[in-house]
């Protein structure tokens, strides 16, 4: 479920739509704002992060435009790359809409948390943390409830992932716990209602059959693995270590 198979960005962006527009939306906001520094991005980071006290005064939809914003590379790629990650799979298994109404209530609950608990606190927060702990509170119910839906490895990878996460959002400096928290409590809620007697497990063959792009090769027997079996797992865990341990140099320097 977790190792990309796409043989092009084109292909992903095909495949999965809503998470290739959400990962374009959080690079593109973070290149305007962080990056260039233009006039525009930075009144949108002022008119869109989250902040209690604002939020106390009326402007509610702090509380969905933070999801989209990021402060600073590290912040915005670590997310991106999680998304891409985890992400596809739910899109499949649910379809656009739902993916889409699951990631912004997931998103607006791990928001709306940290607004209830302190209502006039003056501080920013952004960031998709909420939602893509959501995505996990998903995975969990489906491994509780509907192992159907999940096979074992995946099942194991998922809770590896949630209790490091876990365990950084309490060890990490300047993390909003509410929203990881939350966050994932309102994924979990919500995945009753999206996982109906409708969905089916993910598959990559789905997406090719939608496209017409499967062809039969009677010689594929014959023709060696291109890749070692295993390696795909392996640059996975690599990956994600190296982005963890940039992740940590990036609030110690």
């Amino acid at each position: 479920m977790f190792i990309r198979t796409e043989k092009s960005i084109k292909e992903f962006i095909q495949f999965y739509p809503v998470v290739a527009t959400l990962v374009i939306i959080h690079l593109a906001l973070w290149l305007i704002i962080d990056f260039l520094h233009l006039p525009i991005g930075i009144r949108f980071y002022q008119w869109g992060a989250g902040n209690n006290l604002y939020i106390h005064e009326g402007e509610y939809w702090r509380l969905l435009s933070s999801i989209l914003l990021h402060h600073g590379f590290m912040h915005a790629i670590f997310n991106s790359f999680a998304l891409v990650l985890f992400g596809p799979a739910l899109e499949q298994i649910l379809g656009k809409g739902k993916f889409i109404l699951a990631y912004f209530v997931a998103g607006f609950a791990g928001n709306i948390a940290t607004y209830l608990i302190d209502p006039t606190a003056f501080y920013s927060y952004v960031g998709a943390s909420g939602a893509i702990y959501g995505l996990f509170g998903i995975y969990v119910y489906m491994i509780v409830f509907r192992k159907d839906l999940i096979d074992q490895a995946s099942s194991q990878v998922v809770l590896i992932i949630f209790v490091i996460g876990l365990i950084m959002t309490f060890l990490r400096p300047n993390i909003n716990i509410y929203a990881h928290i939350f966050g994932f409590i309102g994924g979990f809620a919500i995945a009753r209602l999206l996982l109906t007697n409708n969905v089916y497990p993910f598959s990559p063959t789905r997406n090719r059959r939608r496209t017409g792009t499967v062809q039969f090769d009677p010689n594929r027997w014959n023709k060696r693995r291109r890749l070692p079996r295993g390696l795909g797992t392996k640059v996975f865990w690599i990956i994600f270590g190296i982005l963890v341990i940039l992740g940590l140099l990036s609030r110690i320097l």
